[in-house]
């Protein structure tokens, strides 16, 4: 049964982190009248066939015929609530992935939508579009592309690959079956699971060639994480405020707040300063930001009073707490509300750091605009997902 097969493929890749981290990306299999997509937040790596959400494909079609209204927040919250009548009876309690529209519009069978570091290291750099046109043209049938510049998922993304699409069909006389988004991921379809296989392994053969550095992520145990500074991120996750500079006892734990800490060569490397750290300083895609934040801390804070000073300051410059605290010289936190989504964070934030150092390959790094930054961290679609998220790391 095609939705048996959809979940497998979905386990094939989602248990592979070289392609999906967390809840990252999603999939889908389409009928001439139904399509099952992945539900919000569900991570690829446990679907079942009943984590699919099956939706009403005319209902969806008649989503394209309206006008909705112009300004952003209430053009999404619109569009969502079309999105949710659409779906078939007895699937009321879930919730359809957000790209739903984006994988009714691609003309096939199967799409599998996912965000692989060393894709992003091309769609998150400075010469990303004219370097997939030179590894990826429109003219090359087998694995012809794409390229979506950066836009707030949604909607006008889906308007926008539609327009694109429809373009690429006329002037090409089939559609691409790769696309491309800039601070996003990638988009592969095809008729049957082998030819999404194929596709993504050309994609990835293609893109290692380029690559000319590799992160180092070879262990560097020269310094340690001090427990007192520790014990502070921990206590100011939580809210507490540092009555007392000493580590807790053995069997003491904060309510709602703990720390994790990373350090290897690459990561010794970029916390050297602030330039050093510059290269991962913001966030390259919405997935970035879900769980490990758009604003990380970098300090030169070795106590917990100075600690707690650059940590409000960073409440104050950016509204919110950092998931991810760099300190100079010494490595990088995660901090959470939990160890599961504190150690989350470090994963992904190390896969920025992989990020930065492929899109040396193409051009530098190149961020979410902050902007786009702002509409993800204010988008209650993404604020969904953040709340799975957190209650999945519990």
């Amino acid at each position: 049964m095609s939705i048996e097969a959809l979940a497998e493929v979905s386990r094939y890749y989602g248990s592979n982190t070289d392609y999906v981290i967390a809840g990252g990306g999603n999939t889908s299999y389409k009928t001439a009248e139904t399509l099952y997509v992945k539900g919000s937040g569900q991570a690829l790596a446990d679907v079942v066939p009943a984590s699919f959400v099956k939706m009403n494909r005319k209902a969806l079609g008649r989503i394209w015929e309206k006008n909705y209204p112009a300004e952003s927040g209430e053009r999404e919250k619109a569009v969502l609530a079309d999105l949710m009548a659409a779906r078939e009876s007895g699937e009321e309690q879930k919730r359809p992935s957000v790209e739903t529209m984006l994988h009714d519009l691609l003309p096939f069978e199967y799409v599998v939508h996912l965000h692989p570091a060393l894709v992003n290291g091309l769609t998150c750099s400075r010469r990303g579009e004219a370097a997939m046109k030179e590894l990826f043209p429109e003219t090359d049938h087998g694995l012809a592309a794409i390229w979506i510049s950066s836009t707030n998922p949604g909607y006008i993304l889906s308007l926008k690959v539609k327009e694109a699409m429809d373009r690429h069909t006329a002037e090409h006389g089939q559609p691409a079956a790769i696309i491309f988004l800039q601070n996003h991921g990638v988009f592969v379809g095809a008729d049957k699971i082998d030819g999404i296989k194929e596709i993504y392994r050309g994609i990835m053969e293609r893109l290692e060639r380029e690559i000319k550095r590799r992160p180092d992520f070879t262990a560097d145990e020269s310094v340690s994480a001090p427990e007192e500074l520790s014990s502070a991120l921990a206590k100011l996750t939580s809210g507490q405020p540092l009555a007392s500079c000493q580590p807790p006892a053995s069997d003491q734990k904060f309510s709602g707040g703990i720390s994790a800490f990373l350090r290897n060569k690459e990561i010794a490397a970029l916390v050297r300063d602030s330039s050093s750290f510059r290269p991962v300083s913001s966030a390259f895609t919405p997935d970035h930001i879900v769980y490990a934040g758009s604003d990380p801390l970098f300090t030169s804070a070795k106590d917990p009073a100075a600690l707690e000073a650059a940590w409000k300051n960073h409440i104050e410059k950016t509204g919110r707490p950092p998931k991810i605290a760099a300190v100079e010289g010494l490595g990088v936190f995660g901090a959470a509300a939990s160890e599961k989504a504190a150690t989350l964070a470090l994963e992904l934030f190390t896969d920025t750091v992989k990020v930065a150092v492929y899109s040396e390959s193409f051009g530098g790094p190149l961020f979410m605009s902050r902007d786009q930054i702002d509409f993800i961290n204010n988008w209650e679609v993404e604020a969904f997902r953040t709340k799975v998220a957190a209650a999945a790391a519990k």
